[in-house]
This record gives C-alpha cells, structure tokens and sequence, in this order.
C-alpha cells in the first residue's frame, strides 16, 4: 500500500526562527521526503502577527500550507492576505464575516490532501465549537481526502476531545500554541494520529520564544509590558505523519533539532 508523509512544523517564532528553519529545511525535506509540508506562522513576524513578506518567503521556500491562531490578526494588511492567499489559514470557526478561511485543499504526491485549522475555547477566546465546525468541514470535503488538521489549542484536555471525536474521521490531529513540544504522540483507535503539540520553531534562551528579560519583567511587575522575540540560537520542533492510502495514520516521529549542533539528520 502507497504512504503518504506529512512533515507539521510548531510555531515559528520572529525573525531568527525563520532564518533558522530556512537554513534546516533542505534537509529535513532531504531526510524525511515530506509529501505535504505544513507550518503554523501566526507569530512569524516580529514574535506576533504575519506579514505578506514573511508569508511570501516561507511559502516559495517550499511550505505547502501556513496554519496559524489567535495571532494572526496582528499586523496591519492581514485581512486581505487572508482573502488573497489560500494557502494562508486562519481557524475556520471564527464567526461568519471574519476574513480568510480554515481549509486548503490541494492534490500532491498522487494524493487529494485538506489542511483544516481550528481553534480551541478552553483559556482562550471563546470561538465558534470546533466540534460542530469541524463536522460541517468534513461534511463538505471528499472522503478520499487526506485531512490533517492544526487545532490551535491551550487546553490538552480539549485537544484530545476533539482528537478522539474526530478518530477515523481524519488522519492527523497536531495541536499548537503551547510553543511546547510534547511527547503523547500516538495513533487513535480508528486510525487518527494524534499529538498534543507541535513545539515551536525560535529561540532557544527563551520563555516560549520570547525575550526572557522582558518576561521576567512581566512576571515580577505584573505590568503590561510589551513582549519581543527573543534572539540567538534556535530549536526546531514538529512531527513527520505517515499515512496509508486508506487515510489511516501508520507511524509518527516527533522531530526536535537545535543549534548549534551540525544539521545531521541521520
């Protein structure tokens, strides 16, 4: 039976994040020959928001989709580069009128593939329910599709929910938003592979990829104080999925690299 490899990167974060995940992503494409390639950019630009630049680059390096959250609204232009671009996601149960749209289908590799990003409810902005969004999507997409989904979440408890209620129904389930790589990956009953969260892709002396002196400021103050990408040496976190024709999850590897070690992916 034909397999299919789907390559989902974490978050990445600010200016070093992107230079760094440029400078890996040949080899993490020459190692593990990725069919789809997806990458959550909502804090690309400047730690917060997506520019149309920031976009462009990491689309023509080779990303075949750009998931993202809560952020994406943060920099000025984004609503009609939502519009403009489909390969730029935004989560699908924002309340109808909001600009862009959560799935992007496209054929690669010999294979009908949707990308599908959702945001949770639980410590965050309380959306449209995932749960009955997601039945609409999938009520709208081929069956023979293979659906990978970045449900853009803070609480684990939601996204094992919607992990478990959509096994069968898709083939990966990859949580973000956390910047927090975690180690629960495995394949659900009916087939879904499913890990809580992707990581992120920035700094790596960092508190979640932004700068710790500002974060420790905020902590002990309690102030408001504007946060900023951190800088310096970076860590790469995602996971590669591989698929079965049939849309079930056969295998997953959770991927974690970091300067400034060699780029050795042996």
């Amino acid at each position: 039976m034909k397999q299919y490899r789907a390559l989902l990167l974490g978050d990445v974060i600010g200016e070093d994040g992107i230079k760094y995940l440029l400078s890996v992503l040949p080899s993490l494409v020459d190692h593990y020959r990725p069919d789809l390639i997806c990458l959550n950019a909502e804090n690309a630009s400047g730690g917060f928001g997506l520019t149309a630049l920031d976009a462009k680059t990491l689309l023509d390096a080779g990303i075949d989709c750009l998931t993202s959250g809560n952020h994406i609204w943060e920099k000025k232009g984004i609503a009609e580069l939502l519009e403009a671009e489909p390969r730029l996601l935004r989560p699908h149960n924002y309340p109808a009128g909001a600009p862009g749209r959560g799935v992007y289908c496209l054929e690669k590799a010999g294979a009908q593939w949707a990308v599908l990003n959702l945001q949770g409810r639980e410590g965050m902005t309380p959306l449209d329910s995932p749960f009955a969004v997601a039945d609409r999507l999938l009520a709208d997409l081929p069956a023979d599709s293979l659906k990978v989904l970045d449900f853009h979440a803070e609480s684990f408890e939601e996204k094992e929910a919607l992990g478990l209620y959509l096994d069968g129904r898709v083939s990966v389930v990859a949580g973000t938003h956390t910047h927090i790589a975690t180690a629960d990956e495995r394949i659900l009953p009916q087939g879904t592979g499913y890990l809580g969260d992707l990581g992120m892709c920035g700094p790596l002396d960092s508190v979640i990829g932004s700068d710790t002196t500002l974060c420790l400021q905020r902590c002990l103050t309690q102030m408001p104080i504007k946060l900023e990408p951190a800088h310096g040496d970076c860590r790469l976190s995602g996971a590669l999925f591989v698929i079965g024709q049939d849309g079930r999850c056969q295998a997953i590897e959770r991927i974690s690299y970091w300067q400034p070690d060699p780029a050795s992916f042996a």
